[in-house]
């Protein structure tokens, strides 16, 4: 079998498993792996500790140039650091989850990131990067762009299962806050949440998660041959 070898851009709203999917298909291909909303978290930890008001666009620019992200690129592992501090853990908490969005939605925040993000894998010879903009802004010659996606419910479910939450009336409030989200981010002025024009859409709506990744290895695998 052909090693691939190129990127593989995984796009697409919250909730679909981008990350825990392109992981696995990195480590499937071989693959380095970056994940971009990772960055973003971590760039949100560093304004929250700043105590920057989410409204103040310069606030939150300073806080983000002058903090220090560190990012792993190994997809068997994931550390993130921010001034050499462990944050692995806390850029999942619902803090963090709340303020994301306009941190990561100020445009000079977003070209920081992105350069860090393309200085990160532009020497690996194999790479998956998982975000919002990836196959639109960050590397728009990638070898293979994916878009996943899945209708809020089904996103709703997901998250609700690894939450433990099974209150039907709180599922419905997640898919709410999906589709808030998705909105959101597809609406924001800079780097809109959006499909490249030649990415693959993969609908992952009524698939398991093994389906998925065994999917997005296919193509990858095919585009290595091609």
């Amino acid at each position: 079998m052909t090693a691939f070898s190129g990127a593989v851009t995984l796009d697409g709203p919250s909730g679909t498993g981008k990350s825990s999917v392109a992981r696995a298909v990195a480590l499937e291909l071989g693959a380095a792996y970056l994940d971009t909303g990772a960055m973003y978290r971590a760039a949100t930890v560093a304004v929250l500790d700043a105590g920057v008001d989410l409204d103040d666009a310069d606030g939150i620019t300073r806080a983000v140039t002058e903090a220090v992200i560190g990012i792993g690129t190994d997809a068997a592992t994931e550390q993130v650091t921010v001034d050499d501090v462990d944050v692995t853990d806390r850029i999942r908490g619902s803090e963090v989850t709340r303020a994301v969005s306009p941190v990561s939605a100020v445009p000079a925040v977003r070209r920081l990131l992105v350069d860090a993000q393309r200085s990160l894998v532009g020497d690996a010879v194999a790479v998956v990067v998982e975000g919002r903009d990836i196959g639109t802004v960050v590397l728009p010659d990638a070898t293979l762009k994916v878009y996943l996606t899945a209708e809020p419910e089904a996103r709703a479910e997901r998250r609700a299962a690894q939450l433990g939450v099974t209150d039907p009336a709180k599922i419905a409030a997640i898919a709410a806050d999906l589709r808030r989200r998705d909105t959101y981010d597809s609406t924001r002025t800079d780097s809109p949440l959006r499909p490249a024009t030649d990415a693959v859409t993969v609908d992952s709506t009524h698939w398991e998660r093994h389906q998925t990744i065994a999917a997005i290895v296919g193509l990858a695998r095919e585009r290595a041959n091609t």
